[in-house]
Order: structure tokens, then sequence, then C-alpha cells
């Protein structure tokens, strides 16, 4: 089932509402002097440090670096580095600039493999690359990343508003990992949803999973909302199910890095326990993702390709080792929650509950309409 609550006009565009600057000051990506600036995320919340990237390599390796990270904040930076790739291109060969920005857009593809939001980013900027002639396209290229950038913002702003829309006044929520403005080009999936409630009928407190072994709960997400003064309680991974149990949380709310056609979704280790966990204590389940991170040609999670990183991620904390030296680890930084323990999917198209193949297209035909 697909629907769009009508209340939601008002709280997602009503003006007052919903500023922007309210609960919205963080940006993680910004193309800016001929650079694309990338709030490190490896230091937060300690350092506020920029890194600048002036080509596209440099984007690459910022983005398997986890320097900026999330699906959505992933796939506006690999624009900006697409806008890199075609200026370096043109500067150097402008008679075959296509040609000649390839490889960097290749380096770019492979930089993060399981975030589906790299490669839809790419293939509208490749789209774009190939209108026109050989005249000079820096023009045309970064309008469209910076087009992007802004429909992404936009989108998670109406996600933000379906999903408060679910939740009772003044909720309590649980959240894993790190959904909000860091995540993508503004904003925030998950974490949007939270500031969009917080805007219109209050949130009472967001528990966030630390989210080991990159710790984004705990850097980030509860950087995130104390920077804008929302109520926010950490708690180890493990804490999870004793929180559930106590019968206090209305909702668990995750983003996604892919979305298989059939609803089975793919994002950060320990989000399908988390599901199960919510299952057994009655507490809705919901993903809050774009519709770029639907992925329609991957039939369902057994197709979605899971990164495994350096097991030193696991065997230390932040360069200290805390483990044996020759311990081994298992490290895969995503796992799958499959779409029978997904309450509703919220997109920036409206709300599929209980998302399957048969629901997701529907909600695909219905934004041709």
């Amino acid at each position: 089932m697909i629907h769009y609550p009508g209340s939601l006009v008002f709280v997602a565009f009503g003006g007052s509402v919903l500023s922007d600057v309210l609960y919205d000051k963080v940006r993680a990506v910004e193309l800016r002097d001929g650079a694309v600036h990338l709030l490190d995320q490896r230091v937060l919340p300690g350092t506020i440090r920029y890194e600048v990237c002036t080509t596209a390599r440099a984007v690459a390796e910022a983005i398997t670096a986890m320097v900026v990270r999330g699906a959505p904040a992933i796939g506006v930076t690999a624009a900006y580095g697409a806008v890199l790739a075609v200026k370096a291109a043109y500067e150097k060969a402008p008679n075959r600039w296509r040609r000649e920005a390839a490889a960097d857009l290749a380096l770019l593809r492979l930089s993060r493999p399981t975030a589906v939001n790299l490669a839809w980013a790419l293939d509208v900027m490749e789209r774009v690359m190939a209108e026109g002639g050989e005249e000079n396209p820096l023009e045309r290229v970064e309008a469209a990343a910076r087009r992007l950038h802004a429909d992404d913002i936009a989108a998670n702003r109406r996600m933000g508003a379906y999903g408060a829309a679910l939740l009772p006044p003044k909720a309590r929520v649980l959240t894993h990992c790190n959904t909000g403005a860091l995540a993508t080009g503004g904003f925030g999936t998950a974490l949007g949803v939270v500031r969009s409630a917080a805007a219109d009928r209050g949130i009472a407190m967001v528990y966030a999973d630390e989210t080991r072994p990159w710790l984004q709960g705990a850097r980030l997400t509860a950087w995130e909302l104390i920077e804008e003064g929302l109520p926010v309680t950490l708690l180890a991974d493990s804490a999870a199910a004793a929180l559930l149990r106590t019968g206090t949380i209305q909702a668990v709310l995750v983003g996604a890095d892919r979305i298989a056609a059939n609803g089975d979704t793919a994002n950060k280790i320990g989000t399908y326990g988390l599901a199960v966990l919510a299952r057994h204590h009655g507490v809705p389940f919901y993903v809050v993702a774009p519709l770029s991170t639907i992925d329609r040609h991957c039939p369902d999670g057994l197709s979605i390709p899971i990164e495994e990183r350096s097991p030193q991620e696991l065997l230390q904390c932040q360069g200290i080792s805390h483990s044996p030296a020759t311990a081994k680890a298992w490290n895969p930084v995503f796992d799958v929650t499959p779409a029978s323990l997904i309450d509703a999917l919220i997109t920036e198209g409206g709300v599929v509950e209980r998302p399957s193949t048969r629901t997701i297209e529907k909600l695909f035909a219905a934004k041709k309409r």
C-alpha cells in the first residue's frame, strides 16, 4: 500500500514551520572555488576539519577512506567529482574530453560498491555529459550536479514530513548509524524525520546506537542532534534489546544504502538485528530513503554486494588496539534486512507499507503520473 498523508503539504512546505535553518545547519559536502570541500567525518566530533579535493581521483579516495559516508552524500559527492573530472578532461583535451574523463569516472564508480546512489548519480552526470556537442561542457555539468544536490535536500524534507506524520507527538525513537545531514546533501533521511517531527509536534528523545566499529551513532548522530539542540541518548549496540523491552520506544528509524526491487534493504551492519528485535517487541520499523536508493535491477537482498573492510577497523578503535595481535576479525560493513521485517518504506514519493516488488513498482508508476 502506498499513501500520501494529507497533512504533509503544510508540514513540508508551510514556510515558517521548516525554515532553511531550523534543525538544518550541517552540510557534509560543498562545491566551491573549483574544489569539493568535504567535512571529514572520521575526526568528528573532536575536530572540525574539511578535506579539499581538487581532482576526481582525490574525491574517489575520500569516498573510499570514509571522509564522507552515507549513500545520498556519497552520490552528491560523486556528482561533484564528475564535475572535476570533466573540467580536467576539457582543459587537457577539449576535442575529446569525454574519453579523457572516462578513467576518472570509472575510479569514482569503484570507490564504494554497496551504496547504489553513487552509481545512480554518475549515471545522471554521464547523461548530461552526453548532451550537446564538443563545446565547453563545464557550465551545464556543474549545474546538473548542483541541481542533484538541491533535489536531494528537497527530497529529504518531503521524506521527513511523511515520516513525522507516522509518529505520535513527542515520540521516543531509536536509530542506528548516521542518517542525518552528514549522510546526505542536507537535512537527512531518518534524522530528517526526527527534524520534521521536532519542528511539528516535538521529539521527546532520540536513542542512538553507537554503531560499531566506526561509531557513526556515537560520533556523528549524537553530534548532529546536540548541535541543533535536539535530545539524544547514546547506547551501546547490544543495549537495544533491553531498551525496546521497556516499551518506551514508539518507532525504529533507519536509512538505507541499497534497497532491492522486492524491498530487502542493505544498511549499516547491525540494522538486521535491530529489525528482528523491533518485530519481536511490536515496535514499528521504518526505512527512510530516497527513490534513488532503490535498485530496481537488483531483485532481492541476496543480490546486493556487501562490502567488507579491513579487520583492523574491528580489532582497533581510532588506532588503538584492543584485541590480541593474532586475532582474526570479520568486518562486513552492511547487512540486509528482509522486506518482511520492514513496516514501511518512507520515500519522497510516498510511504510504502509492507514493501514488496508489487508495492515498490506501484510507487514508481505513481511517480510517472
